[in-house]
């Protein structure tokens, strides 16, 4: 390489509670030679970013604007309230929105979740951050509706969540813009549907290898060490069977006349 060549860099975004790391290392193992760039973006500026240039992939949240992005939805992650350990919500497996009537629920500006209407009673004032709203449940302000990642990515000792059901839910897709499906984002699209190296689209298979053959083995010898029937250098009778030397050297005793 020259001084004037600069080795090739994928650049991927992804916001906040997408973790990318089986991804990366699987591109690494296919790709030694290409560097991966992680570009963490707020979900609200994924799109952006990617329309920009700043990124040539990305895991987003969904819905994005397809007029001029391409888009794969990979998964779906489930909602969770997140509430204070103390709360009476912990002591069950799983609330329902109708649980939250009376609830001062907290809806941040980043909020991730398309909702039509939030549940329970709004706060007087939005928080800034999902980051900032959980450090309002823990304060005992309110409770807080998030995808389960980002109730992970915002763990405290004094916080716990539950599964919450009749809410919206998000979806995680790989995006990039649909004008730039270079051959590298090809290649990552194919890791993130599981191809194998050699299904990978864009890269022709890798031919099969021929088996080595193994040179014919000498006749396998009995314990005798006679030759098997049928081996080579067997001598047969006119019937097909082998002939045995030893019985063919006796004689049987002459019969005696009446």
């Amino acid at each position: 390489m020259t001084g004037s060549e600069v080795p090739p860099v994928f650049r991927l975004a992804y916001v906040p509670g997408v973790t990318p790391t089986k991804w990366v290392r699987v591109w690494n193992e296919r790709l030694p030679g290409t560097s991966l760039s992680l570009v963490g973006v707020p979900a609200a500026e994924a799109a952006g970013l990617l329309r920009d240039g700043g990124a040539d992939a990305g895991f987003v949240r969904l819905p994005v604007d397809r007029t001029d992005l391409s888009a794969i939805p990979l998964y779906t992650e489930t909602t969770v309230v997140v509430l204070p350990k103390d709360h009476a919500g912990a002591a069950v497996e799983e609330m329902s929105v109708e649980d939250l009537a009376d609830e001062i629920v907290l809806h941040p500006l980043d909020d991730t979740l398309d909702w039509e209407r939030p549940p329970g009673r709004p706060a007087s004032e939005r928080p800034a951050t999902t980051a900032d709203a959980a450090e309002l449940v823990a304060a005992g302000v309110g409770l807080l509706v998030v995808p389960q990642s980002l109730a992970r990515l915002n763990h405290r000792k004094d916080l716990t969540y539950r599964p919450l059901t009749g809410v919206p839910e998000s979806r995680i897709a790989l995006s990039w813009p649909e004008e730039k499906t270079t051959d590298l984002v090809e290649e990552f699209i194919g890791i993130v549907r599981g191809r194998t190296v050699n299904s990978t689209r864009g890269r022709p298979p890798t031919p099969p290898q021929p088996k080595d053959r193994k040179k014919a083995s000498a006749p396998r010898r009995t314990a005798a060490g006679q030759t098997p029937r049928g081996g080579a250098g067997g001598t047969r009778n006119p019937k097909g069977g082998a002939k045995n030397p030893k019985a063919a050297g006796k004689r049987g005793k002459p019969r005696r006349r009446p």
